[in-house]
């Protein structure tokens, strides 16, 4: 391997980050112009540096303790560096400080990669993304330990073979640590996961290629359920009885009609409804999910609902929205009283909302994916189903197009 004879360290102090006359001191290493820098934990006197000769000035115990410890830190990069070269490894700026920090693919485990990612993500991701992250990582964990009986392993030897045995522990319904068994997305997911992971371990110089290069991760597609515009009337038009099953119809009916999920219509806030560009009544809001910003203009069945809730006024809430749990558990019970056999729930009514109030009335599938908050238009492509009555009544266009060019003929 060809290597570079442009290597070069540099100890420097970051005056720029000054503070009581005190900066702090950095190593600089430079590989064909490509720069990565590594921060040494300590700061020292401005007055009291040489920046040309990158030391202490002076011959007092302090100064004398720093340019020993430089000294020794100069030596340690520079044997990162013979190191790589040595193993014929790719030569770069961060390859050499991820040797010298002890971080590069010789050192790096899955399970520790998998902890870096945890605390670089933390505040970056959704709290139920990292939660689905710990979920993986409880089942790397139990693969490792029950498969290979290893409590962590080199990410340089994760291969292909890897992967298919980590799929079919998965696959198999011993090994489930969860109270549901697995089913196939289930296990893409998790996998999926385990893929970033790598991608990430890749960007960081850890290892020179993704193992799943050449894998698929094959999900099984299936029907969206939604509330056709038939049920969706008999929950409108029911005559309810118990206040659970009144409140959860109705915040039911204000999802089919603002596509929100459930934890976006929990965290929904008076502060949330603003007057739009149309003068009329908008939720603005961010997505618990992605962040994205969703605004939703409001139609008048999702208005009346905000109305019916008007008095509601606990803290700043906007309606009163059960857990999870119950709104699932009532608003089947509210099912069966309409006599509606699908397996309702909030998410449904999301479904509902992108496919039969919006896309078989004709909204664009582009102002869709706004209103869902989706960051992707393939997202919001899942919900682009295409109804039978709408097949239908296309088609009659269609006839009546026909018929008219053969009227026209004779």
């Amino acid at each position: 391997m060809k290597t570079s004879k442009t290597f070069k360290i540099l100890i420097w102090q970051n005056t720029a980050k000054r503070k009581n006359n005190l900066a702090p001191i950095y190593a600089r290493i430079t590989v064909n112009g490509k720069r990565a820098e590594i921060s040494l934990s300590t700061s020292y006197s401005i007055d009291s540096w040489d920046s040309k000769m990158s030391r202490a000035i002076g011959r007092s115990a302090t100064a004398r303790v720093l340019n020993e410890e430089l000294d020794t830190i100069f030596a340690n990069i520079t044997n990162s560096y013979k190191e790589l070269l040595k193993e014929d490894k790719h030569i770069t700026a961060q390859s050499i400080k991820a040797r010298y920090l002890k971080l590069d693919n010789n050192q790096m485990t899955l399970l520790k990669l998998d902890i870096y990612h945890a605390s670089k993500m933390e505040g970056v991701l959704a709290k139920g993304t990292l939660k689905n992250y710990k979920a993986t990582t409880k089942y790397i964990t139990a693969f490792l330990n029950k498969q290979l009986k290893m409590s962590d392993i080199s990410l340089q030897y994760i291969r292909y073979n890897f992967i298919l045995e980590f799929e079919q522990f998965l696959r198999n319904k011993k090994n489930n640590i969860s109270r549901q068994a697995l089913k196939n997305n289930g296990i893409m997911k998790h996998l999926e996961r385990l893929n970033k992971l790598m991608n990430l371990a890749v960007k960081l110089e850890w290892i020179e290629k993704n193992p799943f290069l050449n894998y698929d991760v094959k999900y099984t597609k299936y029907d969206r359920p939604f509330s056709s515009a038939i049920e969706l009337q008999q929950l409108e038009d029911i005559v309810l009885h118990k206040k659970r099953h009144i409140l959860v119809r109705d915040i039911f009916i204000f999802a089919c009609y603002t596509g929100l999920s459930y934890i976006d219509l929990k965290n929904l806030t008076k502060g949330n409804l603003v007057y739009g560009i149309d003068g009329k009544k908008w939720l603005y809001l961010y997505r618990e999910k992605s962040s994205t910003p969703v605004k939703i203009p409001l139609l008048y069945k999702a208005l009346s609902v905000l109305e019916k809730y008007n008095d509601f006024h606990i803290s700043d809430r906007l309606l009163p929205v059960y857990s999870n749990h119950k709104m699932n558990t009532y608003i089947k019970e509210v099912a069966v009283i309409c006599g509606i056999t699908k397996n309702l729930t909030c998410h449904v009514a999301r479904h509902t909302f992108a496919t039969t109030v919006a896309l078989s009335n004709g909204v664009p599938i582009e102002t869709l994916s706004k209103l869902l908050g989706h960051s992707k238009l393939s997202t919001t492509q899942i919900y682009a189903r295409v109804l039978d009555d709408k097949i239908g009544k296309d088609v009659s266009k269609l006839q009546d197009v026909l018929n008219t060019d053969e009227r026209n003929a004779s």
